[in-house]
């Protein structure tokens, strides 16, 4: 079994402790979430690379919404349709998705084509840096 296959297999297998947990935790928010959240950030990233790892480039695909697929489809000098046509398909969640992994503008040196006119779920990830973490 690789080690992928294994690793979805074990989060199957504590899904739903995973949940209650979670419940739990949306019930009794530490009250600095918000600040330690954002220390930790600033902790990992000092010492983080992304362009030494782009694994989330390789490996997921950011949501595309009307205004992303429109910045850079208009990058590109194509029309929306043409760009959602070519690079995107529809998930189980009905999200606009990337069709291929790794991603397609993903370059060699893991740096991005697009990157002034990426997707806005690529300007936030990893997602460390919001606000009022007890909505998500």
């Amino acid at each position: 079994m690789d080690k992928t296959l294994h690793i979805q297999q074990k989060a199957l297998n504590v899904s739903v402790h995973n949940k209650k947990f979670l419940a739990h935790l949306k019930r009794n928010v530490p009250k600095n979430l918000d600040k330690t959240m954002s220390q930790l950030h600033e902790e990992v990233f000092e010492y983080t690379s992304c362009l030494s790892c782009a694994n989330c480039c390789k490996t997921t695909s950011p949501i595309f919404y009307e205004r992303d697929i429109e910045r850079a489809a208009k990058y590109l000098k194509m029309r929306p349709a043409h760009f959602t046509e070519k690079f995107l398909c529809i998930d189980e969640d009905k999200d606009y998705v990337l069709k291929n992994s790794p991603c397609p503008f993903l370059q060699h040196d893991n740096t991005c084509s697009i990157y002034e006119h990426r997707p806005n779920a690529c300007r936030e990830y990893p997602h460390t840096q919001r606000k009022k973490y007890i909505r998500f």
